[in-house]
């Protein structure tokens, strides 16, 4: 059966050499000053006393002269938060490729004899974080169970068997908090992957108090058990509304009151066995299709192993994912965790692959270590001291991940080089444009300047990314504060950001620039 191993390594190293022959022009003049009126406008607002208890990093490289226009604390390790998803980007793009498309098929050992399958069919995820999603694969289930249909396969006496063992680990990132993975944005990363794991709850009153409210599920059955105790209040009287599901539980307890005559209230949450989902809404396809199953829906999770895998099944129905590169941009526009921490478990199902062909079976690490590894290999071969990137898992919601400024700009003035460069450039949030970044920077020189990736958590504010300055000077930046809660009164800490970025984008080469403390849009974003 067809994996990652079709990739050819040969590639990438091929395009790693070409980058670190244009990467050794960008280093070459990394220690040259900064200009003076820059580094006075960024350090007399790092230094306001509000910032006493707060740490500061910060890195600006020119892109095209190679030279360190300004550095603080540059060396110094941070929590990235959501922006250490550029390294997960990097290791992607460099194991994967831009116009890799992940499959998602049907299997079977057996043949279809007079219209019947005497053999399971087994549904097997390879990691596709888009699945049922993005617009081409939408209608994943009629599509699949069409081409079988299209076969003759009238009846599969058998199982239909959901299998998510692609990826070897468990459904989340090291580091990543128990309390946060029954919340939409810390949903099982799993091969077997649909509708991004997410379920939407709607808590919807009685028409008088004392009544039972309403819980309704979209997709109607993506939570398979429910105990609610939510009963109707008085009119006009406070929503109490709690939502529980334990970690490695499916089963959601819901308790607390909504209001009598109050709107409907609805929640994202993390969808607690998407494989059985999808397993679900594909034996409904089947149905659609005219084919029937007479076995029961089977799920398969990592460590345990499909048999039928190693007879080498055939491949009975497929349909593909977009383009890496266009995951990549719904990714990081977004901050989608799934979709990143997905193609880092790719990138290490491809670095595992290529590491047992070249020297056989190495003992066993997880999905997620083969990608850290990959991770640190490429940063090695650029020059990226491993002491200065300690990232753990693929989206940055650990708090164990640290790196440098100077790490994250070397990285991002490495990727510019890339033949990949433009599809990662497109794939960031624009500033007062798109992504996480449409409500920032508006009216200002950094608008639809700035490509940057966000992030951010409780007590830590990132931004890194593109900027060209007002006289067409091509910059890589990071910006990192961390141990930071605005006082009463202060701008947000996402304006603080963002004023340094915009003081790079309206930089003249003279050191001169055109908005010193801008007043700028503030909106909360990973």
């Amino acid at each position: 059966m067809a994996t990652l191993q079709h990739l050819s390594s040969r590639r990438a190293v091929a395009a790693l050499c070409a980058g670190l022959a244009a990467w050794s022009v960008v280093t070459s003049a990394l220690a040259a000053s900064p200009p003076s009126t820059l580094a006075t406008q960024i350090d007399s607002l790092i230094s306001e006393p509000r910032f006493a208890g707060a740490d500061w990093g910060i890195a600006v490289v020119s892109l095209d002269s190679g030279r360190t226009l300004y550095a603080h604390k540059a060396d110094q390790l941070f929590q990235p938060a959501s922006t250490a998803k550029l390294f997960t980007a990097a290791v992607a793009l460099s194991e994967l490729g831009p116009d890799y498309r992940i499959p998602t098929r049907v299997l079977s050992s057996g043949e279809i004899r007079n219209g019947r399958l005497d053999a399971p069919l087994v549904l097997y995820g390879m990691g596709d974080p888009t699945l049922g999603a993005d617009a081409s694969t939408a209608q994943w289930p009629d599509q699949l169970a069409s081409q079988l249909a299209a076969q003759g396969l009238r009846q599969v006496h058998g199982d239909l068997i959901a299998d998510a063992t692609y990826f070897a680990g468990p459904m989340m990132g090291t580091g990543w908090e128990a309390i946060d993975l029954q919340s939409w944005f810390a949903v099982p990363a799993t091969a077997l992957s649909v509708n991004e794991n997410q379920v939407n709850v709607t808590v919807t009153p009685a028409t008088s108090a004392g009544r039972p409210a309403t819980l309704s599920f979209d997709p109607a059955d993506a939570m398979p058990s429910v105990v609610s105790e939510v009963e109707t209040g008085e009119a006009r009287t406070r929503n109490d509304i709690n939502l529980y599901r334990a970690p490695g539980e499916s089963v959601l307890y819901a308790f607390g009151t909504i209001a009598a005559r109050s709107p409907a209230q609805s929640y994202k949450l993390a969808a607690p066995d998407p494989a059985r989902f999808a397993g679900n809404q594909l034996l409904q396809a089947l149905a659609r299709h005219g084919v029937q199953v007479d076995g029961k829906l089977k799920v398969l999770q990592w460590p345990r192993r499909d048999a039928a895998l190693s007879a080498q099944p055939r491949i009975l129905a497929e349909v593909l994912s977009p383009p890496l590169g266009e995951i990549l941009g719904q990714g990081l526009k977004r901050s989608q965790n799934l979709y990143l921490q997905n193609l880092l478990l790719l990138a290490g199902v491809k670095a595992q692959a290529d590491t047992e062909q070249r020297d056989g079976y190495q003992g066993f690490i997880t999905s997620e270590r083969w990608g850290i590894r990959a991770m640190h290999q490429l940063l090695e071969q650029i020059g990226i001291a491993p002491s200065t990137s300690l990232i753990e898992e693929g989206t940055g919601l650990s708090r164990r991940n640290l790196a440098t400024p100077s790490a994250m700009a070397r990285l991002l003035a490495f990727l510019a080089t890339q033949p990949y460069a433009a599809t990662l450039h497109a794939a960031l949030p624009v500033a007062g444009v798109d992504g996480t970044l449409q409500w920032r920077m508006r009216h200002t020189p950094a608008e639809n300047n700035v490509h940057a990736k966000t992030g951010s958590m409780s007590f830590v504010h990132c931004m890194a990314g593109y900027v060209t300055t007002a006289d067409g000077e091509r910059l890589a930046f990071s910006i990192m504060l961390n141990n930071y809660d605005p006082p009463a009164g202060a701008p947000s800490a996402s304006h603080d950001v963002d004023a340094i970025a915009v003081m790079l984008a309206g930089l003249r080469s003279r050191g001169e620039a055109t908005a010193a403390s801008p007043s700028v849009a503030a909106h909360p974003a990973n």
